[in-house]
């Protein structure tokens, strides 16, 4: 079985191309991608050639880990049909070529105990659900304080505000220095942080990735107060300790989601807990996939890309 992927072959080396699948096997399902997202963090490391040593990873690489799309062929047993509507959260079946991330593919075939299954009328929103299950996570691990301060009002940092508030937490403030950003906040307040004149936050999450913030967000910690590094670091991360010594700081690492954060955002979202709306930019075929992931990952106004599948060959 043979299917159209994006392949990138090298550091901002990306294009269409045909790869041949894995036969389906017990407990697999194949599936019809409809729409795929582009990640800004791990895949823009990928794509610039900056992703330090990483489990699996190497060219050619098929990206994406954020896949939705439609149940074609389900083996038995499964709890699965043709027709199902599912995330896929990538997907490694493409023979010689990695898979690490894997869901930026016309058709994939996938264990049915990685995907789950979603509302149909999400549509193209239905391939957030990885990067939603992420904010989750990060709130929802092991003693854990909701957010007080969120740096950066990505689509990261957007959905860690609306979940701070979904869980009955208090409206965070977030920090964001690019003026296309700050707009599209609901229920809570987006401020450049010189105009933020609090130094007394006592959880303070990063959604930015900026590994050169970490002296400013001690600064503005609490005695005792907690950072969560909830993005992804490329570079060493270090920081002044006598400020950290003072202020008796702790700093903790969010992972990336795990089947249980993919269910209950899921479940969020069934219950309207939970909103995608307004967070998808920008939607092209996938056939003009080379220039979609530049726009991703380099122009600011595009909080998140979306390819869609519909009729790519």
């Amino acid at each position: 079985m043979r299917t159209t992927a994006v392949i990138l072959q090298g550091p901002k080396t990306l294009g269409l191309g045909e790869v041949t699948l894995n036969d389906p096997g017990a407990g697999d399902l194949v599936v019809e991608v409809r729409h795929s997202g582009i990640s800004t963090g791990t895949e823009k490391l990928f794509w610039s050639g900056q992703m330090p040593p990483f489990p699996g990873m190497g060219y050619p690489l098929i990206p994406g880990y954020e896949a939705a799309g439609e149940v074609v062929e389900a083996a038995a047993g499964t709890g699965y049909k043709p027709g199902d509507r599912v995330f896929v959260p990538g997907a490694n079946c493409y023979g010689d070529v990695k898979g690490l991330f894997g869901g930026a593919s016309r058709r994939l075939v996938t264990g049915a105990d990685r995907v789950v299954r979603i509302d149909p009328a999400l549509g193209a929103e239905g391939a957030l659900l990885a990067l939603a299950a992420t904010a989750r996570h990060a709130l929802a691990g092991m003693n854990t304080k909701l957010p007080e301060l969120i740096i950066g009002h990505g689509v990261f940092g957007r959905l860690l505000a609306r979940l701070t508030i979904a869980a009955g937490g208090a409206a965070p403030t977030v920090w964001e220095i690019n003026a296309d950003r700050q707009v599209g906040a609901t229920g809570y307040s987006v401020l450049h942080p010189d105009d933020d004149p609090r130094r007394d936050y006592g959880c303070i999450y990063d959604a930015s990735g900026v590994s050169s913030l970490l002296d400013t967000m001690v600064g503005r910690l609490a005695k005792g107060g907690e950072i969560v590094l909830a993005g992804f670091y490329p570079e060493p991360l270090q920081f002044s300790f006598p400020p950290a010594f003072l202020r008796e700081a702790r700093f903790r690492i969010a992972a990336e989601w795990t089947r249980e954060d993919l269910v209950a955002t899921r479940d969020l979202i069934d219950h309207g807990a939970l909103s995608l709306a307004g967070l998808i930019t920008h939607t092209v075929s996938a056939e003009q996939a080379e220039s979609a992931y530049q726009t991703a990952f380099e122009d600011p106004a595009c909080l998140k890309m979306i390819l869609d599948w519909e009729n790519a060959a």
